[in-house]
């Protein structure tokens, strides 16, 4: 293990000894923290600033280092183990690097992937093991790619669109009824075909729609601020007032 490694190690063992928040921790109070520093990692990537980005590779390392020592603590296994169990599944996974077979671009790979991980482990089912504790929208392109990886996939982007617009029809017609859960049911789908889109594209759904996010906050913000340079409080202006500071800030 690298000087700085062995470094931080020797810290989380200490602070698991001597610091009485770090002490009463466990695998479960620590959840919460490692999928925040995972979104503040992914912030940085989109942001691409290195320095954030270096930052929260540490505090991620750090969560590693620290739910491992744990594990190490109850005896259930070391840092050592999960650095060996994950280097055997890659080289198992890549044969195209680690062998002798031949891939024809990354789908194939993506292929080989899943084919490999349905043998190892017996029984499974090919959309086993994608957590349901994953954001829906992103639960949603997992399943997705899964289905691709055997086939099960559109032939082209109009199959997809026309789903979309089925779906846009059912919608209509429920919104009509007042039932709650069949018109839930019918959002659901519409998301997931529009999800699927963005996929069969190569587009990021959550990029996609945090660009819209972005975007609509900055208009919002922009037409706040004209109607507060004319003394209007945005909670006082008309509809008509805000739609006309909304298309100037467009």
């Amino acid at each position: 293990m690298d000087e700085k490694l062995r470094e931080l190690w020797g810290i989380v063992k200490r602070l698991r000894k001597e610091c009485p928040w770090d002490r009463e921790q466990t695998p479960q109070t620590m959840r919460r923290f490692l999928i925040e520093e995972a979104y503040e990692a992914a912030e940085a990537i989109t942001a691409e600033d290195d320095a954030a980005l270096r930052e929260e590779l540490g505090d991620m390392l750090l969560h590693v280092f620290f739910l491992a020592v744990m594990a190490e603590e109850r005896g259930a296994f070391t840092l050592e183990e999960v650095a060996a169990h994950v280097a055997d599944k890659l080289v198992r996974r890549h044969p195209h690097v680690f062998g002798s077979t031949d891939v024809a671009g990354p789908e194939e790979v993506v292929t080989n992937w899943e084919t490999i991980k349905g043998r190892e482990e017996a029984g499974r089912r090919l959309l086993d093991g994608i957590p349901k504790s994953l954001p829906a929208m992103m639960r949603a392109r997992r399943i997705q790619d899964r289905a691709r990886s055997v086939g099960f996939e559109w032939e082209d982007a109009a199959g997809v669109l026309e789903k979309i617009e089925e779906e846009v029809g059912e919608l209509r017609r429920e919104l009509g009824r007042g039932d709650r859960d069949r018109l839930a049911a019918e959002m659901g789908d519409l998301f997931f075909s529009l999800i699927n889109l963005c996929r069969y594209r190569d587009l990021d759904p959550e990029e996609a729609l945090t660009r819209t996010n972005d975007e609509f906050t900055r208009r919002f913000h922009a037409m706040q601020e004209a109607l507060a340079a004319e003394g209007v409080e945005l909670a006082e202006a008309s509809l008509e007032q805000m739609e006309e500071k909304w298309q100037e800030a467009k």
